[in-house]
């Protein structure tokens, strides 16, 4: 009998896992699409609309398909710093930035002196696949060779714009078209607007591609940055995250003069970090450079026959390289370094005076992980 009742169990157990309620409301579990719908939604790439639809069958505007391209690419933090004039879009316009780095990643091409991008039409399949393809590296092929792998496989091969050809030919060798059905052959329809559904299924399979042969630019940005410093030797990697530990003691330059004779509780002070903090196969987790601040979480001057001196910082927030303004949560004790004479002087006599001159040095004691993306330096908040 108790055998039976913990199968019982273990069965109710897997169908609570596997029978889970889909994010969206209007994207059954069954759908052909829910799967990459799932994770692409999980990852940030796609979101769903305010009323918690996802409207699957949905247009997507060309705009919104370059912001969703760079961040299925993990690129939304990289910086272009010589953009393209288009005479449609400028840089008040909220994917302007996305937009700039698919013309970067060559995801999309465009004059050098500019042109229309026409940001708000819809994307088409053949555009949409055509932006998957420019992502990763690929064997050329021939315009012949292309029309003839499409010929046996698509009922409309002969009709689709001479442009989308040879890409469309990569895709198919590639395995990644996403097309719709017929009875007897499947059906390219390149002019045709792609849904939402199918824009993520493309993502997904451009995702998983360029894990394997990234385009030229994109391997450089996708490498894990590599340099001299400070070695946070209990740092971890996995994959392309890097992870500083709670507990790690970390040196920082402070940029303004602290004193416990001096300064106050609560005064705000600044930092920086004097050298890359490194992980020991010497990838970098913080560049130096990278500026800090905090304040004064506990002053008291030191007085003789009282106290020795007391400075204790509590660090709040760090700016990176990318302007990212993040958590640093950690605090330090400045001290001094005595021979054991001093040590016993002070003790006995109290009254040492403690002071740190801009420039000078100290360390922190991180109280929470940094997770850190090793490709471009990026902080992932919790």
């Amino acid at each position: 009998m108790k055998k039976l009742l913990k199968m019982l169990l273990s069965i109710a157990i897997l169908s609570i896992g596997t029978n889970a309620t889909f994010a969206y409301p209007d994207v059954d579990s069954t759908h052909w699409a829910a799967p990459q719908i799932k994770l692409l939604s999980e990852q940030g790439v796609i979101v769903g609309y305010p009323d918690g639809t996802f409207k699957p069958d949905a247009n997507v505007t060309r705009a919104e398909f370059a912001a969703m391209a760079i961040r299925a690419l993990g690129q939304q933090h990289t910086k272009v710093a010589h953009p393209v004039n288009f005479t449609d879009i400028n840089e008040d316009y909220w994917a302007y930035n996305d937009i700039q780095k698919a013309l970067y990643f060559d995801l999309i091409s465009c004059d050098e002196n500019g042109e229309l991008f026409r940001p708000e039409d819809s994307v088409s399949r053949a555009e949409s696949m055509t932006v998957a393809v420019n992502a990763l590296t690929t064997e050329t092929i021939s315009l012949q060779k292309a029309k003839d792998v499409l010929a046996k496989m698509y009922i409309d091969a002969n009709t689709i714009p001479e442009w989308f050809i040879i890409p469309a030919g990569k895709a198919e060798i590639l395995g990644m078209i996403v097309a719709s059905p017929t009875a007897e052959k499947a059906s390219l329809e390149a002019t045709r607007p792609a849904t939402r559904a199918e824009v993520t299924a493309i993502l997904f399979k451009m995702m998983e591609q360029a894990k394997l042969n990234p385009n030229a630019k994109l391997a450089e940005a996708m490498r894990k940055k590599t340099g001299e410093g400070f070695v946070v030797e209990n740092a971890t990697v996995q994959g392309s995250i890097g992870t500083i530990p709670a507990g790690s003691i970390l040196p920082i330059k402070l940029t303004s003069y602290i004193s416990s004779q001096t300064s106050e509780g609560g005064t705000i002070y600044t930092a920086a970090v004097p050298q890359n903090y490194v992980t020991k196969e010497k990838f970098i987790l913080i560049r130096e450079g990278a500026a800090l601040k905090g304040q004064l979480l506990d002053v008291r001057p030191g007085k003789y026959f009282v106290r020795n001196g007391v400075l204790v910082l509590q660090n709040g927030l760090i700016t990176t390289e990318n302007d990212q303004a993040t958590k640093f949560r950690a605090v330090g004790e400045i001290t001094k370094d005595r021979n054991w004479w001093m040590k016993f002087v002070r003790w006995a006599f109290k009254g040492e005076q403690l002071e740190v001159a801009a420039e000078g040095s100290a360390e922190l004691k991180l109280l929470e992980p940094l997770k850190i993306d090793l490709t471009n330096g990026w902080i992932y908040e919790e």
